[in-house]
């Protein structure tokens, strides 16, 4: 569905943007990322959800990946077992997250700890910043100390101070200067000189839990430098501000180009996207058996009243490019277009020739798979680039 607007503000109440889906709009299951050559359940990386009882871990994964409204979070049940969900929504985009009960110490013999940490993709160590987390960076020591000692140290190590939306913005700076100083501290009493951990402050209620969540999901793709390149030839033969490249449902964005993300302009894209798949839903053509508010024929434009204009086209089934730029740039809308049907060319390219190498995987000796894949993502971003600046 296509449709232009003009638009005065997004403002609104804090959240209200949040989980704004309809609850049938989810992850289609027609799409199966083994039959396309995806990688099965056990090879997809793995992102371990960690951290005290009651810190919001299963809050995060609910928010983020099943549409649930943040209010609704208050009645979810502390967490008992292991819960695994697999999430398979595009083909850059395919990973597994475990939610471990704050109460389990997976330090235990009895675990095995290759069967947790082997394969895995990113740890995140989720610490309510409304309480005393005093507990919380002790069991964060030991976790560093256990994944640096068992040889795990190529995962990437994300801690989520969480629940700062009831803190003042001095407050949020000062706990995260504290966090970041004693884990820096641990690690140096450790030894551990080579084991990167980043720091996010994150909430439910707005915005920054998901832009949070993309940082961590961008360091499980192996592509991004080529999307990453993509969006910057695209930009820059267009006349755009700003570009990131969606995934539709969960609202994480898998790549963005080179220039620093702004917050304000993130959450004017997030909110485009609740307004295309809210005005598809009502006033869409649905046709028999399909379900989907989201298609090949979804683009918006929407026009600001500071002469801002976002502008969304669909990638594919679960892709969107949302776009900010001046109007007077969208004066040349023809060369947009044309420049977005070459990005979309070369995206598809790279899905074509990841699945191309995961089925050959099987059969192909695994040291030659790296270069392969270098020299064709290369090929793609190349093709595109050519035809872009033609």
């Amino acid at each position: 569905m296509a449709f232009e607007g003009e638009s005065g503000s997004f403002a609104g109440p804090p959240g209200m943007n949040v989980g704004s889906f309809p609850k049938d709009f989810d992850y289609q299951d027609e799409y199966d990322p083994e039959a396309a050559g995806g990688p099965s359940a056990d090879n997809k990386p793995r992102i371990l959800l960690m951290g005290l009882r009651r810190s919001g871990k299963s809050s995060i994964q609910k928010v983020v990946f099943h549409k649930m409204s943040p209010n609704e979070t208050l009645f979810l049940e502390s967490t008992s077992k292991i819960i695994r969900d697999d999430i398979s929504n595009s083909s850059f985009v395919q990973f597994q997250i475990w939610d471990f009960p704050g109460q389990i110490n997976f330090f235990d013999p009895t675990f095995d700890s290759d069967l947790i940490f082997g394969g895995c993709g990113a740890l995140i160590f989720v610490i309510d910043a409304q309480t005393d987390f005093t507990p919380s960076l002790a069991i964060l020591k030991e976790t560093l100390k256990f994944v640096y000692a068992e040889s795990h140290s190529c995962m990437s190590c994300e801690v989520f101070i969480h629940k700062v939306d009831g803190l003042s913005d001095d407050a949020k700076m000062e706990v995260n200067q504290q966090m970041y100083q004693t884990v820096i501290d641990d690690l140096e009493e450790l030894g551990i000189k080579h084991l990167p951990v980043s720091f996010y402050l994150t909430s439910i209620y707005d915005h920054s839990i998901f832009e949070a969540f993309s940082k961590v999901v961008q360091k499980l793709i192996p592509q991004l430098s080529t999307l990453e390149n993509l969006l910057n030839i695209f930009i820059s033969n267009s006349g755009i501000e700003k570009a990131f490249l969606f995934d539709v449902v969960s609202k994480i964005y898998i790549a963005t180009d080179s220039s620093p993300v702004d917050m304000q302009s993130y959450e004017l894209c997030c909110d485009m996207i609740d307004v295309v798949i809210d005005i598809s839903c009502i006033y869409g053509d649905e046709e028999e058996g399909d379900t989907s508010a989201f298609d090949q024929q979804s683009q918006s434009v929407i026009k600001l009243n500071n002469a801002t204009i976002l502008y969304l086209r669909e990638v594919n089934k679960f892709l969107a490019l949302v776009c900010i730029l001046r109007e007077d740039s969208y004066d040349r809308q023809g060369l947009i277009d044309y420049n977005f049907h070459c990005f979309r060319k070369g995206i598809h390219q790279v899905f074509e020739l990841r699945n191309k190498m995961a089925a050959l995987a099987s059969s192909a000796a695994p040291n030659a798979l790296p270069a392969a894949a270098a020299d064709d993502e290369a090929a793609a971003a190349n093709a595109t680039t050519k035809a872009v600046t033609s």
